[in-house]
């Protein structure tokens, strides 16, 4: 039978009134299709309370529960002296454990091997499961579709952000049993999904890291390792205490770190122009701008999200570009993100934004724009331009200084253009192999769900 629900009654079986809460039994109907046998959870599972005292000197796992089926995961390792909840439990590998915190977000799980016997709070939850009956796995992934996290959402109460999930109302609702032959095929299927993502999901990777390998390797670069400061006394000669302070002093103002042995070398500032002025004198107020804020630049691509619309009036206090330039994100975390764009299209070809972009503006054509924005939205470059901060903790930023006196290499034209073809070609495989990532995991809860719950 099912929960009859309208504008304005709903009814609810004798049969499933297992509480007095209208929030619960309304929540707790899910419209499982009719082809299998519905049982109580609670008679699949069996709380297990295994509590240990924990001891100052010995070291103890601790774990953690990702949300929406992401799977349960060592966090750390921790001695017993660290620890201020002295009384936990212990878990097995192959129990369910959920959190009973989390479970309206779906942070429900298998205990898998690497984590036996690690410790938790009474915050988390672990059971005993009946193999005979269910496959734990195929729990698992029913307990974090859409339907099962709006019936905890139900079944959870407490202050606004400390909502708990009830015990007794998880144990009692009732969820499809198909036979373990089906769980076992149900599973297998969607596992196959996750595993074609996996996959491409790691050769993007891989192909991000080979944009680096390729770039230093066109340009005759060699990475450097890191200048280490003494323990003891350093020295600096004084003709090149051209800034103050003492990191800045004994690492040098200049970035050589894409030093090329096989091109020129110029100075950024040489070959571009840094932070330059933008002149929108001729516009009017209310002459149209594109806007672009930090949040409209992608990090994951390095290209612009959105642009917003705009207009001259409202720049006042905005830092100003126009087409062709590349806006570059100083300030953390954003910049280690690799939140940087070339913007065009831009509305009567000038923009606004963030005041936490440096602008870098092609000046020659020597060097090519496109060129530049893939130099300074390497791996290596972010990494180097966090050694040069400035600011206090939160609010550090990349001084314009850093740019102006980074050492790039400067090769042909013809060179800049092959390098900028090659890198957008595999900037896009590495979108295309996430979208088919995402494709395969969007599909593999489709096809989870449509086994299970009644197709509209």
């Amino acid at each position: 039978m099912e929960v009859s629900k309208n504008k304005y009654l709903n009814t609810v079986p004798f049969s499933l009134l297992v509480n007095w809460s209208a929030q619960y039994l309304i929540g707790s109907y899910l419209s499982y299709d009719n082809k299998y046998k519905i049982i109580k959870i609670g008679t699949l599972l069996k709380r297990n309370k295994t509590q240990i005292n924990i001891k100052d000197n010995q070291f103890y796992k601790r774990v953690t529960i990702k949300v929406r089926n992401g799977g349960v995961f060592l966090r750390d390792i921790a001695k017993g002296q660290s620890i201020g909840t002295k009384k936990q439990f212990l878990i097995k590998k192959g129990q369910f454990l959920l959190s009973k915190i989390d479970a309206r977000n779906g942070a429900f799980g298998v205990v898998p091997e690497d984590v036996d016997n690690a410790i938790i709070t009474g915050n988390f939850w672990t059971f005993d499961i009946d193999y005979t009956l269910i496959n734990p796995h195929f729990l698992a992934l029913l307990t974090t579709t859409s339907e099962f996290i709006r019936f905890c959402e139900n079944s959870s109460n407490g202050t606004t952000n400390r909502h708990y999930l009830q015990e007794d109302l998880f144990l009692n609702v009732k969820i499809p049993l198909p036979s373990l032959e089906e769980q076992n095929r149900i599973v297998k299927a969607y596992n196959k999904k996750i595993e074609f993502a996996i996959e491409h999901e790691e050769k993007a990777r891989r192909l991000e890291k080979d944009i680096e390998i390729y770039l230093f390797d066109e340009l005759g670069i060699k990475k450097k390792k890191e200048k280490i400061l003494n323990d003891g006394l350093n020295f600096i000669s004084f003709k090149d205490t051209s800034v103050w302070g003492v990191e800045k002093l004994l690492k040098g103002t200049k970035s050589n770190i894409l030093e090329s042995n096989r091109y020129p070398n110029k100075v950024l500032s040489q070959v571009t122009a840094i932070n330059p002025t933008t002149d929108i004198s001729h516009l009017k107020d209310k002459d149209e701008m594109s806007f672009i804020p930090m949040v409209c630049v992608s990090d994951n691509y390095g290209e612009i999200i959105e642009l917003n619309d705009g207009v001259k009036g409202n720049s006042k206090g905005y830092t100003k570009f126009k087409n062709g330039d590349l806006i570059w994100a100083r300030i953390t975390p954003c910049m280690q993100n690799g939140k940087s764009a070339v913007v065009d299209n831009l509305k009567n070809g000038l923009g606004y934004g963030s005041t936490e972009y440096h602008i870098v503006r092609e000046k020659h054509k020597d060097v090519l724009i496109n060129y530049v924005y893939h130099l300074l939205r390497s791996h290596a470059i972010r990494k180097d331009a966090k050694s040069h901060f400035t600011g206090s903790a939160g609010q550090q930023r990349v001084p314009k200084s850093y740019l102006e006196n980074l050492v790039i290499p400067v090769p042909p034209v013809e060179i800049q253009t092959k390098i900028i073809s090659t890198i957008n070609q595999m900037k896009f495989d590495i979108k295309e192999l996430n979208i088919k990532a995402k494709e395969n995991r969007v599909q593999a809860i489709m096809d989870f769900e449509s086994e299970i719950f009644i197709n509209d």
